[in-house]
This record gives structure tokens, C-alpha cells and sequence, in this order.
């Protein structure tokens, strides 16, 4: 008998076990495979149906059974625990995600931060203070894009719950947009000039040069580290100069993935004069499709790499920038432009954004800027006028 998977079940609707009903299922060990079987009484005709599906490992064959589960039952328990609840609904809270990236983080967000927090509490007691207290525990330990994805990944099981009407109101969704709060060294951190970005992709550079082209690149294009891995030859646009960033190419849950970006529409990135140079000496004399940037053994260049290869840790901190991120180079570049007067939708295209409230998210008043601020502003109280 072929193997068989859940969504390859639900292509033969008849096969389906209607919602509700109970069922009864075993795995039996046939030959080395695994052949999983569920029976259940059709509530129509009263008839005894079955289903079985033969899998190379046994923990395939459970893993078909739980998922089949989590499709028919109906949660009647009000009380039931946040753990329960999250292994009957299976995988419905991750719908609509991307599953090499979005999804398998979520999944380990819920596995390592929500389950050991949360996971003992009844779905029903998880209240907004529950909330504001568990996310000040985490704030202590994960970074904000790690909060983000821990407190997203818990609003969409609860929402999961409001339709199940086992709560009346998701408590996570009123504090999935609340930010890690600031503190002192967050307040010290300044963007970097373009002087200390070449002197960090300078730093780079010696390790392997591909290091250094991928920091300016990343700053001189405000993009995602994953997009300036997804670059090729082609993308460079010397008529208009313009780069158009296309695709990313990044580590997922099934290994190295090249999709659309994050939006899942291409954007133009003007070239600005400090990256020409990089960019003609890594385009020059190389055909159209080959990759911008490939790694010191031909490898594509992802933010884990280029950390552990530069050390990048203590690399940023001995050049006077202690915490810098890699994706803070994105955010150093979308400073850039909207420091030099650049409109703020057009600031949004460059980044890719759909919304202008993420990108100014994304803009830093540095010290640079407030200095010039402070000198336009003590010529401005000197003037006659004012001083009159």
C-alpha cells in the first residue's frame, strides 16, 4: 500500500472522517513499514469506515493519526490547558505562512518560550496582565525580533481559540505590537556614519573580501542580509543605476531557500556613488546569472556565516559599536536617505515596506544629525530677529 499524508487523504473527500466523530486507530509493525489505520461510524448511514495509510517510520505514521485528530475533533473541554490545546489544533495556527521560514520559527517559539511559560495555564486564564508579565520575563532574555515572533506566534493560537469560542478575546492581540523597552545602552547605540561602515567592512574584508562587499552592500542598499545574498549579476542596472533586489536566499527549515522577497515584489535600489565602485569590480567580465556575492569556498553568504567567520561580536565591539546587528546595517542605510531629504515614501520603496509606519520604525536620530540640528538651531536664537 503507497504512503499517504493528510492533505493527499483530502483529495478523496470520502475518505475524510467528518468533523466530530470519534475515532478509533492503530499502527501495525508489517514487513519493517508502518501501517496506520482510523475507523469510525459515518453519523449518516451508521456504517462502519476505515482509512489506512503505510509509512517507512513509525513516527510518521503517529504523526499522520495526531494529525488526522487535530482535523476532526472538537474541543469540548472549556478548561482545557494551553498545551493540550496547542497539540489538538496541530498545525491551523500557521496557516498562510511560509513554512521554510515564518512557520518553523513560530513552531520553535512556541516549543521553547510559550509551552515552559504558559503551556500549564488553562486557555481561559491567559488574561492581558498574564501577558504583560510573561513578556516582561522575555524581554530579559530574547532579542526583539525574537519577542516579536514569540508573542506573534502566541496571537495567532489564541485567535485560534476565539474561534473555537473557547475565550471571548484574544489578550495577545492588544500587546503583539508592544516594543522592548528601551534601555540605556539601546539609548547609547548610535547608527553608524558611512566612515564606520567601511571601516567595519575594511575589518571584514581581511577575513575574506566577500565580507567586506556583503557590509556595504547591505548599508549602501538598505537591504535584508538574506536579499543581498539573493543578488546576481543581472540586477545591476548600469543605464539607470539602479540595483533591483528580487529574491532572497537564506538558511530555512529544509536547508538554503531562494523565494520572492518579503513583500513578493521586486524593488529598485538607486546605486549610490560610494557602493560604484564595489559593484563594477564584482560585476566586470562575469556573466548575467551568476551570484553578486559567494562565500571564501563558493557557498551563498548568510548572516550566521559572515558572524562567525569575522567574529563579529567582538569585531563591532572593538571598533566602538558594542551590540551592532548585522540587520542594522539595513536600518543604518534607511537613516541615510532620510537624513538627506529624501521623501519618506520614497524611503519606504527603497526598504520595500508596505506600510510608512514600519519604515519609520526603521529611522534613527543619530549623533550627527543632532549635532547639525543643535548648530542650525543656535543660528537660528541668534538671529536679529529672535535676539530683538
Amino acid at each position: 500500500m503507497r504512503s499517504a499524508s493528510v492533505e493527499q487523504m483530502n483529495t478523496n473527500h470520502a475518505q475524510i472522517p467528518p468533523i466530530g466523530v470519534r475515532l478509533t486507530h492503530d499502527i501495525a509493525n508489517r514487513r519493517g513499514r508502518f501501517r496506520a489505520r482510523i475507523r469510525w461510524t459515518d453519523p449518516l448511514s451508521r456504517e462502519r469506515r476505515s482509512y489506512s495509510a503505510t509509512f517507512d517510520r513509525e513516527g510518521e505514521a503517529r504523526t499522520f493519526l495526531e494529525q488526522l485528530e487535530s482535523r476532526t475533533h472538537i474541543a469540548t473541554d472549556p478548561l482545557i490547558s494551553l498545551a493540550d490545546y496547542i497539540v489538538e489544533i496541530g498545525d491551523r495556527y500557521l496557516r498562510g505562512l511560509d513554512p521554510s521560514s515564518t512557520a518553523s520559527a513560530y513552531r520553535g517559539s512556541i516549543r521553547v518560550r510559550v509551552l515552559p511559560a504558559l503551556g500549564h495555564l488553562a486557555v481561559r486564564s491567559i488574561s492581558t496582565a498574564v501577558i504583560d508579565k510573561t513578556i516582561d520575563r522575555w524581554e530579559g532574555d530574547c532579542s526583539p525580533s525574537t519577542l516579536k515572533n514569540t508573542v506573534s506566534a502566541l496571537t495567532r493560537v489564541l485567535d485560534e481559540a476565539v474561534r473555537d469560542e473557547i475565550i471571548a478575546a484574544n489578550a495577545a492581540r492588544t500587546r503583539a505590537r508592544r516594543r522592548r523597552r528601551s534601555s540605556t545602552a539601546d539609548l547609547a547605540r548610535k547608527i553608524p556614519t558611512l566612515g564606520e561602515v567601511q571601516s567595519l567592512a575594511d575589518a571584514c574584508r581581511r577575513v575574506h573580501a566577500a565580507y567586506g562587499d556583503f557590509v556595504l552592500l547591505s548599508a549602501l542598499l538598505a537591504a535584508r542580509v538574506s536579499e543581498v545574498a539573493g543578488l546576481v549579476v543581472s540586477d545591476i542596472d548600469w543605464d539607470n543605476r539602479l540595483v533591483t533586489i528580487a529574491r532572497q536566499h537564506f538558511p530555512g527549515s529544509n536547508g538554503l531557500c531562494l523565494k520572492p522577497t518579503k513583500s513578493r515584489q521586486a524593488r529598485r535600489v538607486p546605486i549610490l556613488q560610494p557602493l560604484e565602485p564595489v559593484l563594477k569590480r564584482i560585476t566586470e567580465d562575469r556573466e548575467h546569472d551568476q551570484p553578486l556575492l559567494r562565500g571564501p569556498r563558493g557557498g551563498v553568504l548568510t548572516t550566521g556565516t559572515l558572524s562567525r567567520a569575522t567574529d563579529w561580536t567582538n569585531l563591532v565591539q572593538s571598533l566602538g559599536h558594542p551590540g551592532l546587528r548585522r540587520h542594522d546595517l539595513r536600518h543604518a542605510g534607511a537613516t541615510w536617505f532620510a537624513n538627506a531629504g529624501v521623501p519618506l515614501h520614497i524611503v519606504r520603496d527603497v526598504l520595500g515596506h508596505a506600510s510608512i509606519e514600519t519604515t519609520k520604525s526603521y529611522l534613527h536620530t543619530d549623533t550627527t544629525e543632532l549635532t547639525l540640528a543643535a548648530e542650525r538651531t543656535n543660528q537660528h536664537l541668534g538671529s536679529p530677529e529672535l535676539r530683538g
